[in-house]
């Protein structure tokens, strides 16, 4: 019985984890988005090795172009967001914070979506009109208008004014294996803006030498209209930037890609756990078998008295059957048991999602009643093959 206690735990501990990290998995694509694909800029491999120059000067990454051919090309593409990053300290009063500046248009608060706290996010106007605001996240506000008016509040970012227009919820860290769009120290403001105040090129000093980097476009977030579409379009898109880069200074995310590597691994995790349980109910079903032979010796006196009295051999098989069903479906139980305390130990030491669903129970429960029924049907046949003359004999 053991056999089937822990064969039924298994399926219901597989099933439970496999369901919590399919939702999870659903839960981390749908915050960077099912349809999105998202190119980054990055140096490419001739731009990472070592320089002895003490001023060098790094070109590299996605241009304006790339975002006008990508847009302008590809009729899959519902949507398409420029982004661009710089590092700035933002400073109210006595209060500062490192933020990363975001210049973007209003679109991408369509395609990384985040609940608005107050007042509004970009407008097309904003971008039309140069419009010096910022849109901070929940922890900038926090930490910048700290006792102070939150919307319409003005604060120097990198030496410039902006005035606080609307605040917003951010995540955090990154998603199913992708880095999430959006940081905690965010601050949106219109791309133009950007590009008139802060330009293409940046500088930094590292011990007496100067390293330059242009860079046009640090990010390009992509909703395709259809999730068929994203893989094919995806393809599209690096046929695309092969041919326009020289070099490789851009990588390119595609979420649907990493769901369907997370479902993959998922089946073969389901696999390996189904046959382990396999073989408990395996080892269990041999085990209730054994017992329900050596109940029809001990009780083969007790067959032959049935037998004699006018009980049919259907009866007898049924009689051993509903006992062997019996035995499996208490085994079954007590498995569910454990099944269920399984998952909630993953939960509270490795803090891993889990689910059990109506199907998780059930599904074992049968399992176990139909284990019962396989291997008491030859001890039950054992059974009702007794002669009547020989096991009244039986001592």
């Amino acid at each position: 019985m053991l056999g089937v206690v822990f064969g039924v735990g298994s399926v219901v501990a597989m099933l439970a984890v496999g369901e919590g990290a399919s939702k999870e998995a659903l839960e981390q694509i749908r915050k960077v988005g099912s349809n999105n694909i998202l190119i980054n800029s990055v140096k490419s491999v001739e731009e990472e090795a070592p320089s002895t120059t003490r001023v060098r000067m790094s070109v590299y990454g996605l241009t304006y172009n790339d975002f006008d051919r990508i847009s302008q090309t590809f009729s899959t593409i519902k949507e398409a967001v420029p982004v661009k990053l710089v590092r700035e300290e933002g400073r109210l009063g006595e209060r500062s914070l490192e933020l990363r500046v975001v210049g973007t248009t209003p679109a991408w608060f369509d395609l990384v979506r985040r609940p608005i706290i107050g007042g509004r996010v970009l407008m097309p106007l904003d971008s039309i009109n140069k419009a010096p605001v910022v849109v901070l996240t929940e922890f900038g506000a926090r930490r910048l208008l700290a006792t102070r008016n939150t919307i319409g509040q003005d604060i120097r970012i990198g030496g410039n004014s902006f005035r606080v227009i609307g605040i917003v919820m951010s995540e955090k860290g990154s998603s199913g294996g992708i880095q999430l769009p959006d940081q905690v120290v965010d601050a949106y403001i219109p791309i133009e803006v950007a590009k008139a105040y802060y330009g293409d090129t940046s500088i930094k000093r590292t011990s007496g030498s100067f390293e330059m980097k242009r860079v046009e476009l640090d990010q390009i977030i992509l909703e395709v209209t259809r999730m068929e579409e994203v893989e094919r379009t995806a393809k599209g898109l690096e046929a695309m930037l092969e041919r326009f880069h020289d070099k490789k200074d851009y990588v390119m995310s595609v979420p649907l890609a990493l769901l369907k590597q997370a479902e993959a691994t998922k089946r073969t995790f389901n696999i390996v756990l189904g046959s382990i349980a396999g073989i408990s109910l395996l080892v269990g079903g041999i085990g209730i078998m054994n017992i329900m032979l050596a109940s029809v010796t001990e009780r083969t006196r007790e067959i032959g008295i049935r037998r004699a009295i006018g009980a049919k051999k259907g009866q007898i098989i049924t009689q051993f059957l509903i006992e062997t069903v019996v035995l499996s479906t208490i085994g079954g139980i007590a498995g569910l048991g454990l099944g269920v305390f399984i998952p909630l130990l993953i939960t509270y030491i490795a803090a891993m999602p889990t689910v059990i669903t109506p199907l998780s129970i059930i599904l074992p429960l049968v399992i176990s009643m139909g284990i019962g029924i396989i291997f008491g049907l030859y001890p039950a046949a054992r059974a009702a093959e007794v002669d009547p003359i020989i096991a009244l004999r039986h001592e």
